[in-house]
């Protein structure tokens, strides 16, 4: 389809041949973006093929810019600043060197302060089902398997990783000072919710081509959340169609975890088979019963691990190895109910319409 005046526009301008063709196809690689990418190393091409549109952003290299002449009209124009400190007029600055996912999220930033909005969902999946991981047992391997369980996935199927672990541990997961992570995407679901998308896509980082939001730095605040925002939360991503799976690395540091459980699409729970972890699972079943959980445990699959002796220490090397090899047969049960959920689906709505 071709760009029309309405649809938004971010136009890229950099005479550095090799990091235009990088970081333009890294965009284009974000299938949810809000614009369409546009990137040039010529100035005179960039107006001859965009001469009757206007950009909302005009990205332009602090060596390609010159404030006497714009190359384009834009909304805004953005400085990847080169050499340090930009010290030219009031135009926003992004530094050219920083991490893409970083140059992107502050592009995204000034989007939104222009009131730019986005509904989200370009590349809606069919149905976005929730996965909940959680077991009562200690050192059971529970966010390492979901971590390889999502890294797995994600090799065919668009997958989110949302961790509500107190101390998520991984130095990979766990955010710098400055980076935002869950904690803010819950104040965005609440403050901000008609932007909730794009706040998602500011804040969201991938390990391969798995999605996740950072956890919270503190897991005291997942303390104070109420359990009914966990549920919002699922609905606003359910409803963002971005996701064909999310995996909720769930934990008794929530409020509400067994109704979280409850609008899950299958939750697995692991196991080890010593005496005292199978009493904990026991007592754990029980508590569902005794307040009415039944249909959780209905959809419960137990996993009994077995002693794993080859399982990688960095998680992006999760997906090789013993435990890995044991994750694969989880895989074909989800790819398996997923598929049969989508025919009951096609089917109630041929009845409907019949």
């Amino acid at each position: 389809m071709s760009q029309t005046e309405k649809e938004p526009l971010l136009v890229l301008l950099d005479t550095e041949e090799e990091y235009t063709l990088l970081f333009s196809d890294f965009l284009k690689r974000h299938r949810d973006l809000p614009w369409t990418v546009r990137s040039y190393t010529d100035e005179k091409e960039l107006r001859n093929s965009e001469k009757d549109r206007k950009a909302s952003l005009l990205v332009v290299a602090e060596s390609s810019y010159r404030e006497d002449a714009p190359v384009m009209d834009a909304d805004r124009t953005v400085i990847l600043a080169e050499r340090g400190r930009w010290c030219s007029g009031d135009l926003p600055v992004v530094d050219k060197y920083s991490p893409a996912e970083d140059v992107l999220a502050r592009l995204l930033e000034i989007y939104m302060e222009i009131g730019g909005e986005y509904a989200g969902g370009s590349a809606r999946t069919t149905g976005t089902r929730f996965i909940g991981l959680y077991t009562p047992v200690h050192r059971a391997l529970q966010s390492t398997f979901a971590l390889t369980l999502g890294q797995m996935l994600a090799e065919h199927h668009r997958v989110l990783y949302l961790s509500f672990e107190h101390y998520a541990g991984l130095r990979e997961l766990v955010p710098e000072t400055q980076q935002k992570d869950l904690a803010d995407l819950m104040f965005f679901l609440l403050s901000d919710e008609q932007r909730f998308f794009l706040r998602f896509q500011t804040i969201k980082k991938r390990i391969a081509e798995l999605d996740y939001i950072p956890p919270m730095k503190s897991g005291q605040n997942l303390l104070t959340i109420p359990g009914g925002e966990w549920l919002r939360l699922m609905d606003q991503i359910r409803a963002m169609g971005a996701y064909d799976f999310v995996l909720m690395d769930l934990s008794e540091s929530m409020q509400g975890l067994f109704d979280v459980m409850r609008k899950c699409e299958k939750i697995y729970t692991m196991s080890r088979e010593d005496r005292i972890s199978r009493s904990k699972l026991l007592q754990y079943e029980q508590v569902l019963e005794l307040y009415e959980y039944d249909d959780v445990l209905r959809k419960t699959t137990r996993c009994d691990l077995p002693k794993f002796h080859r399982i990688p220490t960095d998680v992006d090397q999760y997906t090789r190895g013993d435990l890995a090899e044991y994750v694969r047969g989880t895989i074909r049960e989800i790819r398996r109910s997923k598929e049969e959920s989508e025919q009951e689906e096609g089917e109630g709505k041929w009845n409907m319409q019949s």
